[in-house]
C-alpha cells in the first residue's frame, strides 16, 4: 500500500556525512519536515563545507568519526537524536582498491560502532545504513531485488556488504528499528568531481567554456541505473516513517552505459560527435570491473509509495548546466 500521509512533530535527526552530496540534500529535506538537524563531520583543519555551506546557521555540526566509537557516543548524546542516517563512507569505489584498510573501517566496522553506540545509549532511535549496488557485483540476476544474491567485486563493496548485515543482524538480534537502502548510483550537481559523472560534466563545461579540451576517462561500456540524489534520500526517510524496519532496492529500473552518459552531456552544449573530445586511460579502470548493475524498485513503490520524479537526461542537464554556472563565476 502506497505510504500514509504523516503529521510530524518536531523530530531530531543526526546523519553521518553530511558534507557529502546524499548527507546535504538530506539535510534540505529533513529541514522542509520541519526537523532539528545535526550533521555530524570529520575534524580536519580545514572544513570541506562546499555542499553544506548553505545550511551554516540552520543545522549543528557536530565533529565525530565512524573509527572512533567514543565520538559516536558522544554525537548520539549531544543529539539525542530519533533518527539516525549513516550516509558517512570512503565513497569512491576505485580508491577503495589503493586503502582497502580504511575502506573497511570506516564502510565495514564504522557501522558496527554507530549499532553499539545506539544500543548502549539505551534509547528507542530509528536507523538508516546507505547500503550500495556495488554490493551485487558480479550479477547473479537482472534486475537486481532485495533477495537477489550479493558478489561484491571490490573493497568497497565487500565493506559496505558488512555493514549491510550487521545492520540486519542488529535488528534481529536487538531488535532495532534498522532499515537499509541498497541505492544504485544516484547523482546530482554536487557529487564530487572523482566520480565519473561529474567528471563528465565538468569535462563538458570547461570544454564548453574554452577551459580544457578533452577529457579522460577509462571503460565507457559500464552500465549503470541512474537516478537523481534528492529523490533518493525522500526514500531515505519513508523507510524510517514506515511501522516495520525493512531492505528496500532504490532504482529507476533502466539501464545505460557511460558513452551514453557522454552522449547527453555533450548535447548540452551542443556537440553530437565527442569523440575527438575524450582520451582513454587505462589508469582509470577497476582491477575488476562490474559491466552491469540494475535494479528493481518495486517492492520500494508497493511498500512506502516511493518512485524516481527526475530523470536521467533531466538530471545530466541540471549537472552540466550547475558545472558552466560554478566555472563561469569563477
Amino acid at each position: 500500500m502506497p505510504h500514509k500521509k504523516y503529521i510530524l512533530e518536531q523530530k531530531k535527526a543526526l546523519i553521518t556525512g553530511i558534507n557529502g552530496m546524499d548527507g546535504s540534500h538530506l539535510a534540505d529535506f529533513l529541514l522542509e519536515k520541519g526537523y532539528e538537524v545535526y550533521g555530524m563531520e570529520r575534524r580536519s583543519s580545514s572544513k570541506n563545507r562546499i555542499n553544506t555551506k548553505h545550511l551554516e546557521g540552520k543545522i549543528t555540526f557536530l565533529t565525530g568519526d565512524l573509527s572512533d566509537q567514543n565520538s559516536l557516543l558522544r554525537c548520539i548524546k549531544e543529539s539525542d537524536p530519533d533518527e539516525i542516517y549513516n550516509l558517512g563512507a570512503m565513497s569512491f569505489v576505485g580508491e577503495s582498491w589503493n586503502t582497502p584498510e580504511t575502506t573497511g573501517d570506516v564502510d565495514a566496522l564504522g557501522v558496527l560502532r554507530i549499532l553499539e553506540a545506539i544500543r548502549e545509549y539505551g534509547k528507542f532511535i530509528k536507523f538508516y545504513q546507505a547500503s550500495t549496488s556495488e554490493m551485487f557485483g558480479k550479477v547473479t540476476e537482472t534486475p537486481q531485488k532485495e533477495t537477489t544474491r550479493f558478489y561484491p567485486r571490490s573493497p568497497y563493496g565487500v565493506a559496505k556488504l558488512y555493514g549491510h548485515w550487521i545492520t540486519r543482524n542488529y535488528r534481529e538480534s536487538y531488535n532495532i528499528f534498522a532499515c537499509t537502502g541498497i541505492l544504485f548510483n544516484h547523482e546530482s550537481e554536487r557529487r564530487g568531481h572523482e566520480f565519473v559523472t561529474r567528471k563528465i560534466t565538468d569535462g563538458v563545461a570547461k570544454i564548453y567554456l574554452g577551459l580544457e579540451d578533452h577529457i579522460t576517462l577509462g571503460n565507457l561500456d559500464a552500465r549503470r541505473d541512474w537516478g537523481y540524489a534528492p529523490d533518493y534520500v525522500e526514500s531515505m526517510w519513508l523507510m524510517l516513517q514506515h511501522d516495520i524496519p525493512d531492505d528496500y532496492v532504490i532504482a529507476t529500473g533502466k539501464m545505460h552505459s557511460i558513452r551514453y552518459f557522454l552522449n547527453k552531456a555533450f548535447e548540452c552544449i551542443g556537440i553530437h560527435d565527442w569523440s575527438e573530445y575524450v582520451k582513454h586511460d587505462k589508469r582509470f579502470l577497476r582491477p575488476v570491473e562490474v559491466d552491469e548493475l540494475v535494479g528493481d524498485c518495486q517492492k520500494a513503490q508497493d511498500v512506502l509509495g516511493w518512485k524516481p520524479k527526475v530523470s536521467l537526461e533531466e538530471m545530466i542537464k541540471k549537472m552540466v548546466k550547475n558545472d558552466i554556472k560554478l566555472l563561469g563565476e569563477r
